[in-house]
């Protein structure tokens, strides 16, 4: 059976929703240390990623990644505990609905296989009325 995708999203409250998104963002941001970085690898734009870093800060009790501003040493971003927890929570979850979807949906569920080019092509022509 071929891998099932699973994709999903948390809501904590109608203001506070966790993704695949932003916690990729978070996952990026602990790799490179820097949140310029992280939203390259995303391709997303500095604002982009910056607005959403700023609603996880600010949607829960405790912040998911501190900022150090720019310098002689150059700034930088890192994860909290808690930032690092929620990514780790996060991802043992889709690994467990993900798992579960494959047991969930049969085989028949499977989509069809790609259209063979040795059918026929469909033809091309317009549907004439023919007059009454």
């Amino acid at each position: 059976m071929a891998e099932v995708s699973v994709s999903f999203r948390v809501d904590f409250s109608p203001e506070c929703a966790v993704g695949p998104g932003k916690i990729a963002l978070l996952e990026h941001i602990d790799s490179s240390g820097s949140l310029s970085e992280a939203a390259r690898k995303l391709q997303m734009s500095y604002r982009r990623a910056w607005l959403l870093l700023e609603d996880l800060n600010t949607s829960f009790q405790q912040p998911v990644a501190r900022m150090s501003v720019g310098g002689r040493g150059g700034g930088g971003a890192s994860l909290t505990p808690f930032g690092a927890e929620l990514v780790a929570a996060y991802r043992a979850f889709e690994a467990q609905i993900r798992k579960r979807a494959q047991t969930a949906f049969p085989a028949t569920a499977l989509p069809a296989a790609p259209a063979s080019t040795s059918r026929r092509p469909v033809s091309r022509h317009r549907l004439v009325r023919s007059k009454r």
